[in-house]
């Protein structure tokens, strides 16, 4: 379970956010921090994986790693203050829609839904939209999925094709170059406690009903 010391060994490392530090203090980020994590992220796939059976399984597969690439970054600190995974058929970074955890120092965040689509997956995912719209409103509308997360997020574009103009007239939502949702809330409530992997699948089984319909464009 993910307890005090994973927040202590982040608040540490972002004072110390440097290589010596870091290999000093490795066991500590095994033990405390790795371990927990994945421990909590098995403990979801169970869910995940009875809701589609293209979730891989293990755990590693779907945390990302706490090393930073900062080969074209300004910001050139090794590590991440974030352990973070993604859930998606196909391993976590599939193009299909998925789920997905981050839990830093304080906080927990939780989302789904589609983050990075290129151009032939997010022509797919607008005409879909097109043609199904009245269905994304029920799942955006829903309240289990405004309690959770309030609005489907993403960036957006200025210009749309104009076949898609009739479909923008009934939701400003085609105009998304991303159709995620995310929420954000304190971890120290759930140190040590088993209820942080039934809060986590609440908050994703509110966002399956959005997977479901992303999925359906790649059909």
């Amino acid at each position: 379970m993910i307890t005090k010391a994973y927040t202590s060994f982040f608040k540490e490392l972002a004072r110390n956010n440097n290589k010596e530090w870091f290999q000093a203090n490795k066991k500590r980020y095994e033990n405390e921090v790795k371990q927990p994590f994945l421990n909590l992220l098995e403990g979801l796939l169970g869910t995940l994986t009875d809701w589609d059976h293209r979730i891989l399984p293990d755990p590693k597969k779907a945390m990302f790693r706490i090393n930073r690439d900062v080969r074209f970054a300004k910001d050139k600190t090794p590590y991440h203050t974030i352990l973070k995974a993604g859930f998606s058929p196909n391993g976590k970074k599939s193009v299909f829609p998925g789920y997905y955890l981050g839990i830093d120092a304080a906080n927990i965040h939780v989302g789904g839904g589609l983050f990075m689509l290129r151009p032939p997956e997010l022509s797919k995912v607008r005409n879909h939209i097109a043609e199904n719209v009245s269905d994304l409103m029920k799942i955006t509308e829903a309240s289990d999925f405004v309690q959770n997360f309030g609005i489907l997020k993403g960036e957006k574009t200025k210009r749309l094709d104009k076949s898609l103009l009739p479909a923008a007239e009934k939701t400003d939502l085609i105009y998304n170059k991303q159709f995620y949702a995310m929420a954000e809330f304190p971890l120290e409530p759930f140190y040590s406690s088993e209820q942080l992997t039934k809060e986590v699948l609440n908050h994703f089984e509110a966002i399956k009903p959005l997977n479901t319909y992303l999925n359906q464009a790649f059909n």
